[in-house]
């Protein structure tokens, strides 16, 4: 055998081992994701929460209009709370693929953007996500919350979520409140709820 069929040999079998122990991840994705560092790993487990919130457990200040306002909101609010806020839905979609999830293109988040109005501009929207754990959850109770059963049912109505707090670090420099008037800001607000335990329509 030639020295450039071995290499291709050696090549071939790296792939194939880095898709096998790729989709065995996938298939078994632990709640912290993957995550290289501990500040990770605690990300991703608030994130991947499954426990819903019991009452005492709401944080009641938290409502749409207290979360827009203006200025570095980072350390507002407190992850360790859940909220109830209610908010025009102006769109559903799937986020991409992320480490917390195990970088699953079947187990995506699903981001819903609300906020006053239909016309609102990104920099006024607030995001709520949907996780793949949750989504598991209330299939088993007999709920849709697919995509595309929550883009023809929420979309144009206005809607009350529950769940918990959850400071997205990941997109706090794309955030309005904590990098104000930057090309690219896409969301009022780091902050979301996330993820969402329970969905309402209330019109």
């Amino acid at each position: 055998m030639s020295t450039t069929s071995r290499r291709l040999l050696v090549l071939v079998g790296v792939v194939v081992v880095f898709v096998a122990a790729w989709l065995l991840l996938v298939l078994n994705c632990p709640r912290i994701g993957i995550a290289l560092t501990s500040r990770a790993r605690n990300l991703h487990r608030l994130k991947n929460r499954t426990a819903l919130p019991q009452a005492a457990g709401f944080d009641s200040r938290v409502t749409l209009d207290a979360l827009l306002p203006e200025g570095d909101d980072t350390n507002r609010w407190s992850t360790d709370r859940a909220a109830r806020i209610q908010g025009y839905v102006i769109d559903v979609a799937y986020a991409r693929p992320e480490a917390t999830n195990c970088f699953s293109p079947c187990r995506r988040d699903i981001h819903i953007a609300i906020s006053t109005g239909k016309d609102a501009l990104k920099m006024e929207q607030i995001i709520v996500e949907v996780t793949p754990n949750l989504r598991d959850w209330a299939s088993g109770q007999g709920i849709d919350w697919s995509e595309q059963a929550l883009q023809q049912k929420l979309v144009g109505h206005w809607v009350e979520f529950e769940g918990w707090l959850y400071f997205d670090v990941g997109h706090a420099e794309e955030s309005e409140n904590t990098r104000p008037n930057q090309r690219g800001n896409w969301r009022a607000t780091a902050w979301e709820i996330h993820p969402v335990t329970k969905i309402t329509v209330v019109r």
